[in-house]
């Protein structure tokens, strides 16, 4: 289980980015993370790997405090998808076991069926040896998205932290993508972040932050029933959807 009490967290010296934050994940539970930009949802996200620290408070992971576990231990148990996920400019296979060096080849299947990408590596002429490009260019922003998701089933984490997966995808390549993720997240704990609304509605629960503060937590129907910040967010989206 995630727990994490923030009184304020690092970043500008002279500014909390974060405040009063006191947020309790249990294992295999999926929360999002929902605001407007600038409320602190990557900076929150971003405290359970220690890419800050909190100025007060704690982060904890199954009762124990981040900053007393290694950086590798961490490493290990925690699997990152950004929008913009980094591949090498090496092969197919060479990206996938970055994550697991001696992965064999029935793992590597394994992976990219899960993340929905397998079909189309048996497509290409030579399977998993063609390189990908530098940064992965020879490959589509979907494409390069369920990439990332294979390499980090592959890594099998504890935790996942999506940021933004899908936020510049098409709609044809979201859906593939949100399936891979669908798969990827079931009987992990994650934290999600996103813009889509859509794409977060049937999380376990949805935490909305506003300048730096929670100020609204609970499922879909349930806030949607509350008629607050998250409500009205999702019908703006709505309205803009429709024009």
């Amino acid at each position: 289980s995630l727990e994490t009490t923030v009184g304020s967290s690092s970043g500008e010296p002279d500014r909390d980015v974060l405040r009063g934050i006191s947020i309790d994940i249990a294992a295999g539970e999926t929360v999002a993370l929902v605001g407007a930009s600038g409320s602190g949802k990557t900076t929150l996200s971003q405290l359970l790997p220690r890419l800050y620290d909190v100025t007060s408070g704690a982060v904890l992971v199954d009762g124990r405090d981040v900053r007393d576990l290694t950086q590798r231990s961490l490493r290990e148990a925690i699997g990152v998808v950004s929008q913009d996920p980094h591949l090498f400019h090496d092969s197919i296979g060479a990206n996938l076991r970055y994550a697991k060096p001696g992965a064999t080849d029935a793992e590597l299947d394994a992976a990219c069926s899960g993340a929905r990408i397998l079909d189309t590596i048996r497509a290409l002429p030579d399977g998993y040896d063609p390189v990908v490009g530098e940064r992965g260019y020879r490959m589509s922003g979907g494409e390069k998205q369920r990439l990332a998701i294979a390499r980090l089933l592959l890594k099998n984490p504890a935790v996942m932290i999506l940021d933004e997966a899908t936020s510049h995808l098409d709609n044809e390549n979201e859906v593939h993508v949100q399936a891979a993720l669908d798969h990827a997240l079931r009987g992990r704990t994650a934290i999600v972040i996103a813009h889509r609304l859509s794409t977060v509605r049937d999380a376990d629960r949805i935490v909305v932050l506003d300048a730096g503060r929670v100020v609204e937590q609970g499922t879909h129907d349930e806030l949607m029933r509350l008629d607050g910040v998250y409500a009205a967010q999702v019908r703006a989206g709505e309205s803009t959807a429709a024009e």
